[in-house]
């Protein structure tokens, strides 16, 4: 099997057995392997870099065991905590701004598509400066860099701490800004994840504790759905990876966010219910496998003007082809999504009715996802649950028996996609808190 066909899974698999990797990650607590030796299987780019645990490669995954750059050429291997959860977009740690941009010609606030943008649109609008709480903050550096050399310690799944040593690995930073009294390095990202890698902010932290003698902030932006998420970290201890803090979160939008419960039973009275899921009916998709509808979002955003097959969108999404497919199913069970040939590639392409969602502002998009949702018999008496019991969501057992009797999908697949269920009810409710 040559390199260009093999997977990533079975490289892992074949360079863990080649050097006995488990065994000695066991006895010595790390693994040094070089780029080189990855690079006889496949080529390391592919192999060493996961931005959340859901992209890591289950074989690395089975063998709790991580991996991070150490230079140019090599890395190490070992049964590191790598990743840090990203806090859900509730009212409870958030709050939403209204934020007036400029009326340049040159950006489309409905269309704001690359992590690029978004950096570029969060300076101009003057929303970096307000969550800093400071004025006068401008882009002084970004791009790939060298680290430097630097030691740290990170936790490890055996609960010690391992020590690791740094020498000019490389590290990308999205955006490096400063004002008077702070640096600040930014991580961006435009597809949202359950959480995020550590790295990310620690290398270029480390590599800027060591230029400048201000104060470095740390900020991960996520920009999805129209919305501005900032998370300010800090690392208690500058040599502890593990030590990362979350110091505090806000969100804004360039557009009015506010929708009220009424405006929701208000959807829930127009919206005629079309499809009963049942698998006698002649249904094209199956019922949903995807727990986030925010990254249905996400994909909608990133396949609008870029169609992908389902290895293009796992890459981008960072997840495995299985959960490609989950989420095309998901996009396709409410009309947004649809496979077209292209290239003699099967693409994933907007429906008609995709494009049109995609393109409405904030709030007539959200009311047009709930108006597609409930136009399903299982969303519509869930949500009717919820209303008639103040806000109370129906719990797994009740859905899961409302599956049944819609015959929705096998009862093997019941208790998994009623999970699923219960996180697009959370996202429609969830709309009024923002």
């Amino acid at each position: 099997m040559s390199r260009d066909t093999i997977t990533v899974n079975d490289a892992w698999q074949k360079l863990i057995d080649k050097y006995d990797i488990v065994n000695k990650v066991a006895a010595d607590g790390i693994f040094h392997i070089k780029a080189s030796e990855i690079k006889e299987f496949k080529e390391p780019r592919l192999m060493a870099k996961w931005d959340c645990t859901a992209a890591l490669p289950s074989v690395l995954k089975s063998n709790n065991l991580n991996i991070l750059p150490d230079s140019r050429n090599s890395y190490v291997l070992g049964d590191f905590l790598l990743y840090e959860e990203i806090p859900e977009l509730t009212e409870a740690v958030n709050k939403m701004d209204y934020i007036e941009l400029p009326g340049y010609e040159t950006i489309d606030v409905n269309n704001i598509s690359s992590e690029a943008n978004a950096i570029n649109v969060l300076i101009l609008s003057g929303i970096l400066d307000d969550f800093l709480d400071t004025e006068g903050t401008v882009e002084t550096f970004n791009g790939r860099m060298g680290t430097g050399e630097f030691d740290f310690v990170v936790n490890t799944t055996r609960g010690n701490k391992q020590k690791i040593s740094v020498k000019n690995a490389q590290c990308e930073i999205d955006g490096g800004f400063e004002n008077e009294n702070d640096i600040i390095i930014m991580e961006a990202k435009n597809v949202l994840n359950e959480d995020f890698h550590v790295r990310q902010l620690y290398y270029p932290y480390r590599l800027w504790k060591n230029k400048v003698s201000k104060p470095i902030r740390l900020i991960f932006l996520i920009y999805t759905n129209m919305i501005f998420r900032l998370l300010e970290y800090r690392f208690v201890d500058e040599n502890d990876y593990s030590s990362i803090e979350l110091v505090k979160t806000k969100n804004y939008s360039l557009q009015d966010t506010a929708i009220e419960i009424e405006e929701l039973i208000e959807v829930r009275e127009n919206t005629e219910v079309i499809y009963k899921d049942n698998q006698d009916d002649d249904l094209k998709v199956p019922f949903i496998q995807a727990n986030s509808f925010e990254r249905v979002i996400s994909l909608l955003e990133n396949v609008k003007d870029n169609p992908m097959t389902t290895e293009q969108i796992a890459e981008l999404m960072e997840f495995d082809e299985r959960q490609s497919d989950y989420y095309f199913n998901a996009g396709a069970y409410i009309g947004l999504f649809e496979k077209k040939t292209e290239d003699k590639q099967r693409k994933v392409f907007l429906t008609k009715l995709g494009e049109e969602v995609f393109s409405l502002n904030y709030k007539k998009r959200q009311l047009k996802f709930t108006e597609l949702i409930l136009q399903h018999q299982i969303f519509a008496d869930c949500f009717d649950m919820v209303i008639e019991n103040d806000g109370d969501m129906p719990n797994k057992e009740i859905i899961e028996n409302l599956m049944r009797e819609y015959n929705v999908c096998n009862e093997g697949q019941i208790v998994r996609r009623a999970s699923s269920v219960q996180g697009w009810l959370k996202w429609i409710f969830n709309l009024r808190n923002l």
